[in-house]
């Protein structure tokens, strides 16, 4: 009795599932920032293809165990992410070494990256010059869909790095997100101004080329 055949779409699916695209998002305490970013960037990419993703995030000093902050939380369920079931982590070698990108919070939490694995250096970056280093691609590039979309995510941080020159921020500060820890509401609002319009960037970005 003849075998039947996977159709190759199936096989596609099935390939994406084992080896998705992993991007880490990174703060001092995995409580505040990075958490946010982690929820939102999952909430967005799921959109677009279910299981090509995986986002996760931890601390350079991360409060181990804790949920996030209920100001974050309140933020991720703004924008229709969800919340529960976190609990912060250190940021170790064997997680930098399962990421395809890294997405710093500040220019410092990139360094502490650098330090600890040097090899990342072409993948990782703030998420705020990602977002920048995106929107240039995006208009350079007209939008596509791409055949293999892992292979393309995983070439990204090459391409995006490649227009850096083209996506300076006019600050340093530019570059970074309000950590706003312990420093009341206004904090959190500035951290929401920073940080929700790179992330809708980068899921802009996505829509359009994947």
């Amino acid at each position: 009795m003849p075998q039947a055949r996977v159709p190759l779409l199936e096989v596609g699916k099935t390939l994406e599932a084992l080896h998705p695209v992993r991007i880490l998002t990174v703060c001092t305490g995995n409580i505040c920032r990075s958490p946010v970013a982690e929820r939102l960037l999952q909430a967005g990419l799921d959109q677009v293809q279910p299981g090509a993703f995986v986002v996760s995030s931890a601390g350079t000093r991360a409060m181990v165990g804790d949920p996030i902050q209920p100001l974050s939380a309140e933020i991720i369920r703004t924008y229709g992410g969800t919340p529960e079931g976190f609990a912060a982590r250190q940021l170790t070698p064997r997680i930098l070494r399962e990421s395809d990108l890294v997405l710093a919070m500040t220019a410092k939490h990139r360094g502490a990256v650098m330090q600890m694995d040097a090899s990342l250096l072409k993948r990782t970056f703030t998420i705020r010059e990602f977002a920048r280093m995106l929107e240039v691609l995006g208009q350079r590039d007209a939008p596509s869909a791409a055949v293999d979309l892992p292979a393309f995510w995983r070439g990204l941080p090459a391409r995006a790095a490649s227009a850096r020159h083209l996506a300076l921020a006019a600050e340093a500060a530019d570059n970074d997100v309000v950590d706003p820890y312990r420093r009341g509401p206004e904090l959190y609002n500035q951290m929401e101004d920073e940080l929700a319009p790179a992330i809708l960037g980068i899921l802009r970005f996505a829509r359009e080329h994947g």
